[in-house]
């Protein structure tokens, strides 16, 4: 670990990071075009974005690319398993700053949310970011939270969740160590952009309620993204984490997919390339129709519960496998999920 402007697993692992961005930025024309094409203008000059999302190979061209074209970037994953921590030193090691290693504890991740807001000493302007680069919504969830602890602390009072206990005591301990932290970090945010469905649920909801307080670009429903990454990205990445971390034979094995929109159709997609006995669960009629016209056998989870080996939830919302499901299962069936948030 590091304790400059920057905390990674091990620096050294920075070569071999560098070496994989290379071959990324081969499989990523569109960022490598729009680098040659406004380089030289520095249209992004004076943005300073604060980036919450998976710390990824794939995610250091992004921030190199913002980078080029004139931004100041801060970094941290949104998820505490999903860092490449090669990534991570590969950019900390050319001086980008980025907080993040794989495993983090739910303490670390809170505390690198916040170093991602630090741009400037206190009182002074341009000490917080003008933009956030947000993936689930954590960064804009901090900035609004914060501001309602500064004015009352009662919001803090009751936990839902263990992580919520966590983030409430780490918005307490930045209250009392500085009153008006979240509100000059906040004052010269123009907008945020957000990744993911669960994320634009979130905004939404705040819309809808009149709390949002700053401007929002729903980069998820973007086609290149809902219709690309949501179906063909996780197809690719589904069966990756699985085999990387279980190492199991799929072929033959009954995949429950829980969802069938694009994630799920992804999934299902990349569990019967593999043969795998792909079932289906869903609650949305059109999409299990869709399910079954595919050849998908459509059941409901407390069918599937005993017979299947591997679960995968896909739906972004929550109690998607409870606990009698997890009581029923096989020995050393795998539940998995690729959803945003781990509570489904």
């Amino acid at each position: 670990m590091s304790t400059t402007d920057h905390i990674v697993k091990d620096l050294s692992l920075a070569d071999w990071g560098r070496k994989e961005i290379k071959i990324a930025e081969h499989e990523m024309p569109a960022l490598m075009a729009i680098r040659k094409e406004y380089a030289a203008t520095q249209p992004l000059k004076g943005a300073r974005v604060t980036g919450s999302l998976h710390m990824t190979i794939q995610t250091a061209v992004l921030v190199e690319t913002l980078q080029a074209l004139g931004a100041e970037v801060r970094w941290a994953s949104c998820n505490i398993f999903s860092t490449q921590d090669h990534a991570a030193a590969a950019l900390a090691a050319v001086g980008t700053p980025v907080f993040a290693y794989k495993g983090e504890t739910l303490e670390d991740y809170w505390d690198y949310t916040h170093r991602i807001f630090e741009f400037g000493s206190a009182e002074t302007k341009g000490e917080g970011p003008n933009m956030i680069l947000d993936d689930g919504g954590d960064a804009t969830l901090l900035m609004h939270l914060g501001q309602k602890a500064e004015k009352d602390l009662s919001v803090l009072a009751n936990p839902g969740s263990e992580e919520e206990r966590i983030l409430f005591a780490a918005i307490r301990k930045k209250v009392a160590e500085d009153a008006t932290w979240y509100t000059r970090k906040s004052a010269e945010i123009i907008g945020v952009t957000e990744e993911t469905t669960t994320g634009v649920h979130r905004l939404k909801e705040m819309s809808a309620k009149g709390t949002l307080l700053f401007r929002a670009i729903n980069v998820n429903d973007s086609v290149t993204k809902s219709k690309f990454d949501n179906l063909y990205g996780c197809r690719e990445s589904l069966v990756d984490g699985i085999k990387r971390a279980t190492d199991v034979m799929v072929a033959g094995k009954i995949a429950v997919v829980a969802g069938y929109g694009d994630v799920g159709k992804g999934s299902a997609q990349a569990l019967r390339a593999l043969s795998a006995q792909v079932w289906v669960t869903e609650i949305d009629p059109i999409c299990a129709l869709q399910a079954a016209m595919e050849g998908y056998r459509v059941v409901t989870m407390e069918y599937a519960q005993d017979k299947a080996d591997i679960f995968v939830t896909t739906t972004g919302n929550k109690n998607v496998i409870r606990h009698e499901h997890m009581l029923a299962m096989k020995n050393n069936a795998i539940v998995s999920n690729i959803g945003h948030f781990d509570n489904e």
